[in-house]
């Protein structure tokens, strides 16, 4: 053994104990954590308990439990039950915690109770960010990620799910019933034990088709005809997964380009992202405090209505639009074969012929002008690429120009998507990579807000420190 680094004998008594602090780095990210909390205006930000009561017994101070929980979002500690084990054995955590150690349901409920300013807590760090002058282009990237929740696809149904069960149960019963009556033919003990095992099985499937059929009243109550048992909030989404979906949330993103920091972030209850481009904008160009921003997003955040609102509150946005034309699903011309001549305000189609406007038309609260030609249709010899009608009608929104000049801009831009996929998927599979994959700890919205809140804070925390170093991060903290 005498070859082998030797450690110290266990049993081997010292005359000076060493210091806590001894055994944590100057360099150590836990002193970034300690230094970042305490410098929060707590009272500020609205945490409960920073007052103590006269009497009673004495309270943990919200700043030790909130430097608990940073610390254990950073290392990938989430659970209540796993920090309160943590702050017993980790010295890191006892010298950040001054050797305190509070138990799971002390941890759990300062994280149920204090969900609001513990966002807002989290929150400023993205403000040290932009005063540390982080976020050097006008440049985002938006996108969404589903994360699951605490509710399986069992414990979720929709009207199609539940019309599923409902048959599923009903040929079960129907399945037992045959083998009831077959049973009831033949005798002996055997067959009366299977009888009476049959019966049982009946009498459940009916009791649970009774609850199934409470269960549709609920959801055709529901405002979007979706009813989840554990986590009232949760929703089934579709994924890009082999045609999967899961049980969870919808977890919105706007990543800078400068150091992929997290500038904005949200946590809705619908599928798709078709209504949260103007918002996710709003909320990055805030954090970031610019008058312009350009922003990059997939095809599934197209929308005129939003497109639109970007534009006027000074955002640039980089979207690519969906191809939903029937006509180019059928081999035809598609209405980007039709070019719009703005003086004449006409369409020139693929045989060159022009399609004036004839009439103006409201469909869901827009504007929707019509252009078309019977007379040049007539007789073109295009006509079966184009329309199997009498004539070919073109629809135009009377904001299309807002659509044409971003069609433009992608044009001119190839590489935005290719920016986009480097800026934004990458936290989000870091973040689901910490989580272990798995699902929420928490139920219902808020909570879940306050939970992925807290890793954003920490795939921010690390991402500065990698980029400024630990040491000049508590400087510029401290100043």
């Amino acid at each position: 053994m005498s070859r082998f680094v030797q450690g110290v004998d266990r049993r081997q008594p010292t005359l000076l104990p060493e210091c806590l602090d001894d055994y944590v780095a100057e360099d150590n990210p836990v002193r970034v954590v300690d230094v970042f909390v305490d410098k929060l205006d707590l009272r500020g930000l609205g945490f409960e308990g920073m007052t103590p009561a006269a009497t009673g017994r004495p309270a943990y101070h919200p700043a030790m439990l909130l430097k608990l929980y940073v610390y254990g979002y950073l290392n990938k500690v989430q659970s209540s039950r796993r920090l309160e084990r943590e702050a017993q054995r980790n010295v890191e955590l006892m010298w950040l915690t001054g050797r305190l150690a509070p138990d799971h349901k002390t941890i759990a409920g300062f994280r149920r109770e204090n969900g609001p300013v513990i966002q807002a807590a989290c929150a400023q760090f993205v403000v040290l960010c932009r005063q540390l002058g982080l976020f050097g282009t006008g440049l985002v990237a938006i996108d969404g990620s589903k994360f699951k929740a605490v509710n399986t696809r069992d414990r979720n149904f929709t009207v199609t799910k539940l019309k599923k069960r409902m048959e599923q149960v009903a040929e079960h019963i129907a399945g037992y019933l045959q083998a009831l009556d077959t049973a009831d033919r033949q005798e002996g003990e055997a067959a009366e034990a299977r009888s009476g095992r049959l019966v049982e099985k009946v009498e459940l499937l009916r009791a649970q088709m009774a609850k199934l059929k409470t269960m549709e009243a609920q959801i055709e109550a529901a405002p979007d005809n979706q009813v989840s048992l554990t986590d009232p909030d949760a929703r089934s989404m579709a994924t890009s997964g082999r045609g999967r979906g899961i049980v969870g949330y919808n977890v919105q993103s706007a990543v800078e380009g400068e150091h992929h920091l997290i500038v904005a972030h949200d946590v809705v209850m619908t599928g798709h992202d078709r209504d949260q481009l103007a918002c996710m904008a709003a909320k990055a160009r805030d954090a970031m405090g610019v008058k312009t921003l350009d922003v990059l997003a997939d095809r599934g955040y197209f929308s005129g209505e939003e497109i639109l609102a970007c534009e006027a509150m000074g955002v640039t946005p980089f979207v690519p639009k969906p191809l939903t034309s029937g006509a180019k699903a059928d081999g035809r011309f598609g209405k980007q074969d039709f070019v719009y001549l703005p003086d004449k305000d006409a369409y020139r189609c693929p045989a060159g012929a022009l399609r004036p406007h004839h009439m103006t038309t409201v469909e869901r609260g827009q504007n929707i002008h019509r252009y078309w030609d019977r007379v040049s249709c007539t007789g073109c010899r295009l006509k079966p690429q184009c329309t199997p009608t009498l004539e070919r009608r073109i629809r135009r929104w009377e904001h299309e120009a807002v659509v044409d000049a971003l069609q433009t801009r992608m044009d001119l831009t190839p590489r935005a998507m290719r920016v986009r996929r480097s800026l934004v998927e990458h936290p989000f599979g870091t973040i689901k990579a910490w989580m272990g994959h798995t699902h929420f700890l928490m139920k219902r919205l808020p909570n879940v807000k306050t939970e992925i809140s807290l890793h954003i804070l920490a795939y921010n925390m690390k991402r500065v420190m990698a980029v400024l170093g630990t040491k000049p991060l508590m400087e510029a903290i401290k100043a």
